[in-house]
């Protein structure tokens, strides 16, 4: 799934979740990107799992291997995550996580809503979602990137200027459009794997849910595999 595509399917939800949790459509959005790979994770494959919370979910829990940082040092562990039937299950679970917090502290991501988006990052990050000491700048860098703050504008605002509000207009138009055209194409999301990325398919099997993909998804994983691989083709 190429990024826009990831984009366009996300945000009908974190819009319609924020309008009534407030948490920031843009976090949402950019917190999806960066936890499941925009989309690409083993974890959100296998589980529909797009921001890596852990526990038991709608549909079970999946162990999958993660990396954390202790004492500023990165590990790998083995860990149980949420498994849903499907991507909004995901993510109107992480903005019940962000409404609700934790047991023994619910309040520990509060200043997160209705908060412009970077102020969200770094309060998601003080609330210790993640344990990355770079994970605020790096959700700050694919909001301002994709601009995904634009998603964040309520009811009545006008915060943009009139040549910035006709561009966001037209955004949301392709963004309605694409989503149009993932639902009436959604065989070209689910390709099986061709035979050109037999290979590559098969190095990287263990991280890969089943044999479904995007075709963009199959030529990535054979570009990847190459790479990793040193091999050269010859034109």
């Amino acid at each position: 799934m190429i990024k826009s595509e990831f984009i366009a399917t996300i945000a009908p939800c974190a819009v319609k979740d924020m309008q009534v949790t407030g948490v920031p459509a843009s976090l949402t959005i950019a917190q999806a990107a960066l936890e499941s790979g925009w989309g690409a994770s083993g974890l959100t494959k296998q589980a529909n799992n797009l921001f890596g919370i852990k526990g038991k979910g709608t549909a079970g829990s999946c162990t999958m291997p993660t990396k954390e940082y202790v004492n500023g040092k990165q590990i790998t562990v083995n860990a149980a995550f949420r498994a849903y039937y499907n991507w909004s299950e995901s993510v109107a679970d992480h903005s019940k996580l962000i409404l609700n917090g934790t047991k023994y502290k619910p309040t520990r991501y509060h200043g997160v809503l209705n908060a412009d988006y970077k102020t969200a990052a770094l309060e998601i990050r003080k609330g210790g979602y993640a344990t990355d000491p770079n994970y605020t700048q790096l959700l700050i860098n694919i909001i301002e990137q994709y601009k995904l703050y634009q998603y964040d504008l309520k009811e009545g605002e006008q915060p943009m200027t009139a040549a910035e509000q006709k561009e966001f207009e037209e955004l949301k138009s392709t963004i309605k459009q694409q989503a149009e055209w993932i639902k009436s194409q959604k065989e070209l999301t689910e390709m099986p794997c061709p035979s050109w990325a037999k290979d590559a398919y098969a190095f990287y099997k263990p991280y890969i849910a089943n044999e479904k993909g995007s075709y963009d998804f199959w030529r990535q994983l054979v570009i990847n595999y190459r790479k990793e691989n040193n091999i050269i083709v010859n034109k």
